[in-house]
């Protein structure tokens, strides 16, 4: 038996979120479904983090089990040549070593960190160009005001604040790496690292954001919400338009080919 952990880059807008759903219209359904055809024998799958309803990947990473032998290149062109245009496998590779033993790859609890962006465009008016690729705000918003903001979420915090209702995680405790904000033009990315998300953690926060950047807040307000751990008190959840999955860090000793994950070349 063999593991093989593929790279997959996907436009989340027509597709009802990653994991698998009755109704087969999601990421994950497509990826087992060519992986099936490619194969001819069904594949279990497992990835590295699931996204909701809209929301974009340019780098998820997947694991499966089989006992097929094929080069890393036949996995990417065969699998890919069953795939609709909007979903894509960007790399293969076979690991070293026996799946299920404890310090084995494992796409979802291997990972040390995952890193998210969103982008929103900040303009006076939409841009139908931009439409499901980008959140969007009407006012100006201040960076300054917003970066500000950030300190407060460093470090190991209760995020219940920024918690969707329907979250299932066992614990509200993560580990924020790291938070950026930054203006290029008409569009201001967020690029947000922590060891792990909760359920729309990355839109809430996005959210409170734009509410401080707008001047409809202070700065040390993101930090009264983390103290409160009231979902209330924030702000509403933002729209999944711009919210791009965008990078699974893993040990070195995997040597996975993971890519650059900017997303500014897809706009």
């Amino acid at each position: 038996m063999k593991r093989i952990a593929i790279g997959v880059q996907y436009d989340g807008s027509a597709w009802h979120g990653y994991q698998k759903q009755e109704d087969g219209h999601t990421v994950q359904d497509q990826l087992e479904q060519a992986l099936e055809k490619f194969a001819r024998v069904r594949l279990a799958t497992t990835c590295a983090g699931r996204t909701d309803t809209g929301v974009h990947a340019l780098e998820q990473v997947v694991h499966f089990d089989t006992e097929l032998r094929r080069e890393p290149h036949s996995w990417l062109r065969g699998v890919n040549a069953f795939l609709p245009p909007s979903i894509a496998v960007r790399w293969a590779k076979e690991l070293d070593g026996e799946p299920g033993v404890d310090d084995f790859f494992h796409a979802r609890f291997s990972a040390r960190a995952r890193t998210y962006h969103y982008v929103l465009y900040n303009n006076s008016t939409r841009s139908p160009l931009l439409e499901g690729r980008a959140g969007f705000y009407f006012r100006p918003l201040d960076v300054e005001l917003m970066q500000a903001a950030v300190a407060p979420l460093l470090g190991w915090h209760d995020f219940t604040a920024f918690r969707a209702a329907q979250c299932q995680a066992k614990s509200p405790v993560k580990l924020m790496h790291d938070i950026r904000i930054r203006r290029h033009g008409e569009l201001v990315v967020f690029t947000i690292t922590a060891n792990a998300f909760l359920h729309h953690m990355v839109r809430n926060l996005v959210g409170s954001l734009v509410y401080i950047g707008s001047g409809r807040q202070p700065p040390e307000w993101l930090g009264q919400l983390l103290d409160a751990r009231d979902r209330h008190e924030a702000a509403p959840t933002f729209m999944p338009d711009g919210l791009y999955l965008a990078k699974i860090d893993y040990d070195p000793k995997w040597q996975l080919p993971l890519e650059t994950t900017s997303p500014l070349p897809w706009f």
